[in-house]
């Protein structure tokens, strides 16, 4: 992989060379990343992965790559970015929400020489911002990222250009364009064709890819990060939930039982990276001979034909790589309904009041005082209760830094999860850096003690919910309505997040504590498997999050326990549709009984 990105990297550089009046440079492609972080969770939003200065306050190292002019010129820089706090500069704004300053800039270098602005001052949108001009001799040159605060700044691209009158394109679809014309985006490379392709590396899309395999389908299994695990990965850190394995099919769970962790970390510093096992994760998915691992891709695109998907592109998160992965069926494990969405399965998004998303967040004490610098663009709570200040407790009765960071430190309930998703993440960040900023600056609290860490990928509870022909309701769940094609046993309760009363005034609309409301029900209950497929996309399975539910069961099925044994039964039912070339409909239709025997055999473990 390493030699790939050597040669890929020097390809787009020597493409960019060929036509001097205007080099694109991506810098998630930068040969050096530095302390930066590649962030893709918007790149159907904004238009491509960005680099993120996420220092928790301390400036990150320097991100840098060179690249080559023929011909000496003056040239023109534009820079990529955004102010991140500008949504809350805009007029109408309330006092509370409103931020000041500008926490997210940095400086461009070019051999050594800063170019005059400073970036991340401008808009709120993504935009391009003009970088001045500089006089660069023919040859190679180097250029350089320079966080100046470590507070989230973001840079998506720089453009080079001796056309004095030349701006980059802002519309997605120009911009597209741009970077096809420029390089940036390679030719799509077939990647060849195969039964199953799982699209999201969650424990829902891990289960479901070694479930196909293991009972011989060729699966490829497509992940738009470094890890696999999604909310179960040490990027996000998140516990598995529910039960497995209940009678009449106890070995179903089997597959999910391999991936358990040896230890489990809640609250604070008991929740460190290295108890989810990434790397485990992984290795568990290459040992399977018939896996093809796509770490990196990010898949925004489909072909369909007649109801069908015939295939999925993806784009690679790094050096821009784009595929293309062929299949007979396909299986959203995504969490967001994203491949349903895009080949135009039916879905429901609860627009108003539906769940969050969390950056969770913890702390250290070192031996000597960690000073923090005041944050007037962060949210204000020096007169605000918050669970961790003072007497104020956490959910289930924590106090002080166990408090804080947690999992009902969640917003975005009240926003649209997909497009809106950048907004609840950086709202995210405003909200546990104001804590901190109050804790430290006007309580005087922990002088010794720093941010450990923070999540900058978030975790996700509600999204699209695709249909099925079944959607599950609460009250199914409730009223313990058998389905004769139970296959999915759930055990946790309905567990619904609303924002928490006591910290939300003053930003209603935006709360950022939650709390969770519970309702039991028999347990086991087992969800159809009709609710596993799409209704109206002939070919399309889903597990995880984003079956067909609605908003209240949603509470029920949506931890990663249960979603992964969704995907041992997504890959049953694959291998029958292969077997008998049906579609997942006729599984129910015709071969429910096949089905049912596999789940009393269960997938063979290792």
């Amino acid at each position: 992989m390493k030699s790939f990105m050597s040669v890929f990297l020097i390809c787009f550089f020597i493409h960019a060379v060929g036509h001097d009046k205007v080099i694109l440079l991506e810098t998630e492609s930068f040969q050096n990343r530095g302390g930066w972080v590649i962030d893709q969770q918007f790149m159907d939003e904004m238009g491509s992965p960005f680099l993120l200065a996420h220092g928790l306050g301390n400036p990150v190292a320097d991100a840098e790559t060179t690249f080559e002019i023929q011909q000496p010129n003056k040239y023109y820089v534009w820079v990529r970015t955004r102010d991140w706090v500008g949504p809350w500069k805009k007029t109408g704004v309330s006092e509370a929400k409103k931020a000041t300053g500008f926490p997210g800039k940095f400086k461009v270098l070019i051999d050594g020489q800063k170019l005059e602005p400073t970036f991340g001052t401008g808009k709120a949108e993504w935009h391009w911002q003009s970088g001045g001009s500089i006089q660069l001799r023919k040859g190679k040159h180097r250029i350089v990222l320079h966080d100046l605060t470590g507070f989230e700044g973001r840079c998506d691209a720089i453009c080079i250009t001796a056309r004095k009158n030349f701006v980059p394109p802002q519309s997605l679809k120009k911009l597209e364009k741009f970077r096809k014309k420029t390089g940036a985006l390679t030719e799509v490379k077939d990647q060849g064709e195969f039964d199953l392709v799982v699209v999201g590396g969650g424990i829902a899309g891990i289960c479901a890819a070694i479930s196909g395999a293991r009972l011989g389908l060729k699966v490829a299994l497509v992940q738009n990060r470094p890890v696999l695990g999604g909310n179960n990965s040490s990027e996000v850190r998140v516990w598995l939930g529910g039960k497995v394995n209940f009678e009449p099919y106890p070995k179903i769970g089997n597959i999910v039982n391999e991936l358990e962790q040896k230890n489990k970390g809640h609250y604070g510093l008991e929740n460190k990276g290295e108890y989810y096992e990434d790397d485990r994760k992984e290795t568990l998915v290459r040992n399977e001979k018939n896996i093809s691992l796509f770490l990196n891709f990010h898949a925004n695109k489909t072909e369909t034909k007649k109801n069908e998907i015939k295939a999925v592109f993806a784009q690679n998160i790094k050096t821009g790589e784009r595929i293309k992965i062929t299949g007979r069926y396909f299986a959203d494990c995504t969490g967001n309904g994203s491949i349903g969405a895009l080949s135009g399965a039916e879905f429901q998004m609860t627009e108003k009041g539906h769940m969050g998303r969390c950056n969770l967040f913890n702390f250290i004490e070192t031996e000597t005082e960690q000073a923090f610098p005041k944050c007037p663009w962060a949210l204000d709570l020096s007169d605000k209760p918050f669970p961790g200040r003072g007497d104020n407790k956490g959910v289930y009765g924590n106090l002080g830094l166990k408090a804080m960071g947690s999992w009902f430190w969640e917003s975005g309930f009240d926003h649209d999860p997909i497009l809106e998703g950048e907004y609840i993440r950086d709202w995210n960040f405003r909200a546990a850096f104001g804590a901190w900023d109050c804790l430290k600056n006007v309580d005087n609290q922990y002088p010794k003690h720093r941010f450990n860490w923070m999540a900058h990928i978030s975790g996700l509870r509600e999204s699209r919910r695709l249909l099925g022909d079944v959607m599950l309701t609460f009250e199914d769940i409730q009223n313990d309505k058998k389905y004769e094609d139970g296959c999915v046993p759930t055990s946790w309760s309905l567990d619904l997040h609303l924002p928490f009363e006591p910290y939300y005034k003053g930003f209603e609309g935006d709360g950022f504590i939650s709390y969770d409301h519970h309702e039991k029900y028999k347990v086991p209950y087992w969800v159809p498997y009709r609710c596993l497929y799409s209704k109206n996309i002939k070919n399309l399975f889903m597990a995880g999050r984003d079956i067909s539910v609605t908003h209240e069961a949603l509470g029920v099925v949506r931890v990663m326990r249960t979603g992964g044994m969704m995907g041992e039964v997504v890959g049953m039912a694959a291998k029958i549709c292969v077997e008998e070339e049906c579609n997942p409909r006729e599984v129910y239709e015709k071969y429910l009984d096949i089905l049912k025997s596999f789940l009393w055999e269960g997938i063979p473990s290792k």
